[in-house]
């Protein structure tokens, strides 16, 4: 089968979508299948994918990507992300992956005019004043309003997000079904490092750009609880809040014992969870912005490593209660002080090798085989 898969974000830049986008395509491309995948050039520089032709030409423009496919002859067409649904409108066999934030707030301003089409006016195409952006945003939220109901099939990533989107968009009832998400073998060889002093070590990883990661408030209570116990917290990737989350560390007099890392690449990454103790990740859920599953809780789990997460969005079906982690129903410091007590008192206790039970029901060839009915 001839698939092209049409992916704004992909490795090398680091992310939930980007892992996705890149575990979905491996695990298809090992099929045998004829796969083309779009995306945008990245200044880390092209990657590249054992029977996969990538091609990053997007421009998130959408007079300018439809001339790279309409160069491209697919029997089925899948986005990546939710902004890209509009291929449905051209004719196209489209299925698409919405993961939550891609249709609740989207972020790709695609939806701008071809001014090469203007006499005079083509070299508006590369001059993109910024007070458009917000002006393309809407523009382009109105479009995938209109063509997420037209495409063939959408996968979700969890319940919650399914059922966010046919609240937002009643006409895509009965075109939707959850695909859930996978995990990585190699997160189920990540050999454990025991810690040889025995003090607890505690590890995020997410991208430092939304204030509904609450990492913030597991500074907090860490700072409360700092005078009873000792513990070391690492803080893996980057983003717009990372410095302000630095200062606040620091203002709190936790810089001895929090560590951010930045981005690390793949096999830093397992280094950390090799040597963490729990995963700590309390997201909450804000107006246009969600937890859609994340893939972080399942890797930690796969590593044989608990977390501890808000019983809220997608969150609550990636961690098994009492068997890959626990939860605060509440995301704020009072009571991820009070959970985080618990874990260090040894009230709070898992087994290894029940979190890797738990992550072995989360592969990317369940989410291709299910996927794959509906091309």
């Amino acid at each position: 089968m001839k698939i092209a898969i049409v992916s704004p974000e992909f490795p090398p830049d680091l992310g939930g979508i980007e892992t996705y986008a890149w575990e979905y395509t491996k695990e298809l491309a090992s099929r045998g299948h004829d796969i083309t995948l779009f995306t945008r050039p990245h200044a880390k520089g092209k990657i590249s994918m054992d029977g996969v032709e990538i091609r990053p030409v997007l421009r998130q423009h959408l007079a300018l990507d439809r001339r790279e496919f309409d160069a491209c002859h697919a029997d089925v067409w899948h986005a990546m992300n939710a902004a890209y649904a509009w291929l449905a409108l051209e004719g196209r066999k489209t299925v698409v992956s919405v993961h939550g934030n891609d249709f609740l707030r989207p972020y790709l301003p695609f939806a701008a005019r071809d001014w090469a089409a203007i006499p005079l006016l083509w070299r508006m195409n590369s001059y993109r004043p910024t007070w458009l952006r917000s002006h393309r945003l809407k523009r382009s939220a109105a479009l995938v309003a209109s063509a997420l109901p037209r495409s063939h099939h959408i996968v979700t990533n969890s319940r919650y997000t399914e059922g966010v989107l046919q609240k937002q968009f009643p006409a895509c009832v009965g075109k939707t079904s959850v695909a859930w998400v996978g995990v990585g073998a190699e997160f189920f060889d990540v050999p454990r490092k025991p810690s040889t002093d025995g003090i607890p070590r505690l590890l995020t990883v997410s991208r430092l750009a939304e204030p509904r990661k609450n990492i913030d408030a597991v500074l907090h209570a860490l700072a409360g609880l700092m005078p009873q116990f000792e513990f070391r917290y690492t803080i893996v990737g980057e983003g717009s809040d990372r410095p302000r989350l630095q200062a606040l560390s620091e203002a709190l007099g936790l810089a001895a014992r929090v560590r951010f890392t930045g981005a690390v690449a793949r096999e830093g990454l397992l280094g950390h969870y090799a040597e963490a103790d729990l995963m700590v990740l309390a997201s909450s859920v804000i107006p246009g912005s969600h937890e859609g599953f994340g893939i972080v809780y399942l890797e930690a789990a796969a590593a044989g490593i608990p977390s501890l997460a808000a019983r809220l969005a997608g969150a609550a079906e990636a961690v098994g209660d009492g068997i890959s982690g626990y939860f605060v129903d509440n995301p704020g410091q009072d009571a991820l002080r009070a959970a985080l007590e618990a874990f260090f008192r040894g009230e709070q206790r898992f087994e290894e090798q029940a979190c890797r039970t738990f992550a072995q029901r989360y592969t990317w060839d369940k989410v291709v085989d299910h996927t794959l009915q509906y091309y």
